[in-house]
């Protein structure tokens, strides 16, 4: 096991290990030491976040595994650490509530995942949490993922199965994962992904062209298709708006007005332009949390 240790600006890796992205759902964080370990093909990468500096907001990342060359790289691409957050948030920055959403997760990152990994999570998250996600994710990769060897030949570890390996799957064994009526959806999509479409092709592809390929997949609509444009292709300017984002939405900047998904999409595009991706995911996390607060009151 090797590691390397860098300095990062603007990097909150709790922040974005919550944020509900594919990372959430497999990766295992601890929070009282700070720490990630997640895998990557045939890789185990472990990452810890040290104490930020006294003054500024630098921040040392330590990163540790077999391969530490591709481990970091792979985290830095993973992480979109070059992502330059000062810049991003004075093109968001552009009202009370989002500066405020802001400074209290200040440092999340969007991260950039494998194409047909982010797809298959997305399905699974359809009507559901992110306890239930991770339970239903971690049952998949048990049952149908990769194994990682240790240099004794030991399973050590398994990575997020392909499409191929999820379409040579019985539903039943899909549902007894706890899919779900997703199981459905989860066995076409793993079938079209495998047969009718390939993934990583799209990623030379403009955003549009990325978001209307991927509605033709079964079980990924509009949402689900800005997710995986987001999060599996970096597309940054893809917004996802499901029902909350949608409530968030019309009542920070609508005062309440109910709205239609394309006008959503429409003011998204016109207030962040290419950010709106970070956007929605500080807006989100902020939005929710004070919806949520207000509905118990």
């Amino acid at each position: 096991m090797h590691v390397r240790e860098f300095e990062v600006k603007d990097f909150s890796l709790k922040h974005t290990f919550e944020s509900a992205q594919p990372i959430t759902f497999c990766g295992d964080y601890d929070e009282r030491t700070n720490s990630l370990v997640y895998t990557e093909g045939v890789h185990i990468i472990n990452v810890m976040h040290r104490q930020a500096h006294a003054r500024g907001r630098r921040s040392r990342i330590a990163v540790a595994s077999k391969d530490i060359g591709y481990a970091e790289r792979h985290f830095k691409e993973r992480f979109r650490i070059s992502d330059n957050l000062d810049k991003i948030y004075s093109e968001i920055d552009t009202d009370k509530f989002m500066h405020e959403s802001i400074a209290k997760y200040r440092g999340m990152r969007l991260t950039v995942n494998d194409p047909w990994e982010t797809t298959a999570l997305f399905i699974i998250s359809q009507f559901n949490n992110v306890k239930r996600i991770r339970l239903i994710a971690k049952n998949i990769i048990e049952r149908f993922g990769t194994p990682i060897r240790d240099d004794m030949d030991n399973v050590i570890a398994k990575s997020f199965p392909t499409s191929a390996e999820i379409a040579r799957a019985d539903r039943a064994d899909l549902f007894a994962c706890g899919t779900g009526f997703r199981d459905k959806y989860l066995k076409e999509a793993a079938e079209f992904c495998t047969y009718n479409i390939d993934l990583d092709s799209l990623k030379s592809k403009g955003y549009p062209e990325i978001k209307e390929s991927l509605m033709e997949i079964s079980g990924v609509g509009d949402k689900v298709a800005d997710c995986i444009a987001l999060m599996g292709y970096g597309k940054t300017e893809a917004c996802p708006i499901d029902v909350w984002m949608k409530r968030i939405l019309e009542n920070v900047y609508f005062k309440g007005r109910k709205q239609n998904i394309s006008k959503l999409h429409e003011f998204a595009e016109r207030r962040w332009g290419r950010y709106a991706g970070y956007a929605q995911q500080y807006l989100f996390w902020s939005g929710r949390g004070s919806l949520v607060g207000r509905a118990k009151r």
